[in-house]
């Protein structure tokens, strides 16, 4: 029997990592400014520094997550993103993406994973896993992480690109 409420849970795991961050924060901060000794004193500002880090990539990632109660699952192997769904799936390498799109005109509202050569790939945001498409998606050179997570939480229903690969086109000599 759990003395937590299902949704209580769910928000506490949402936010673990901003969680996790704040107490290594507060104990950094206590170690190096309340502790006697020098070396407890640069342990402390170390472990507030990586706390730092955790709390700041923890909220980024905590308004990535949108549930994942929705169709289908994600599933990211060395970088390769499947998605199996009941009405539709498949597999785009990270790599040899040329596009990625959040569609809202779709509900739930869908990752569009563009790849040459191949239909797009819809993956629903409340997919099982697609809190992982996060690291997936910052490997992206040049992705503008607070523009997608802006997206994610606009109310427009529209299809909006998020990232694009850049045109290589050859220099003129």
């Amino acid at each position: 029997m759990s003395f937590v409420r299902p949704q209580a849970r769910a928000a506490l795991w949402r936010w673990r990592e901003v969680l996790a961050g704040a107490l290594l924060l507060a104990l950094g901060l206590w170690w190096g400014f309340g502790a006697i000794g020098w070396m407890i004193n640069w342990l402390g500002y170390a472990v507030a520094l990586m706390g730092a880090a955790l709390l700041v990539l923890g909220l980024q990632r905590a308004r990535f997550r949108d549930g994942s109660d929705g169709p289908g699952v994600v599933q990211i192997v060395e970088g390769r993103v499947g998605y199996f769904g009941p009405l539709t799936g498949g597999a785009v390498d990270i790599a040899d993406l040329s596009r990625l799109s959040l569609d809202r005109r779709m509900h739930p509202a869908h990752w569009v994973l563009s790849q040459p050569g191949q239909d797009p790939l819809h993956i629903p945001v409340t997919a099982k896993g697609a809190d992982e498409l996060f690291d997936a998606f910052t490997t992206l050179p040049g992705l503008r992480t607070e523009y997608m997570l802006r997206e994610l939480r606009s109310d427009t229903s529209s299809e909006s690109v998020i990232w694009q690969r850049p045109s290589r086109t050859p220099a003129l000599h």
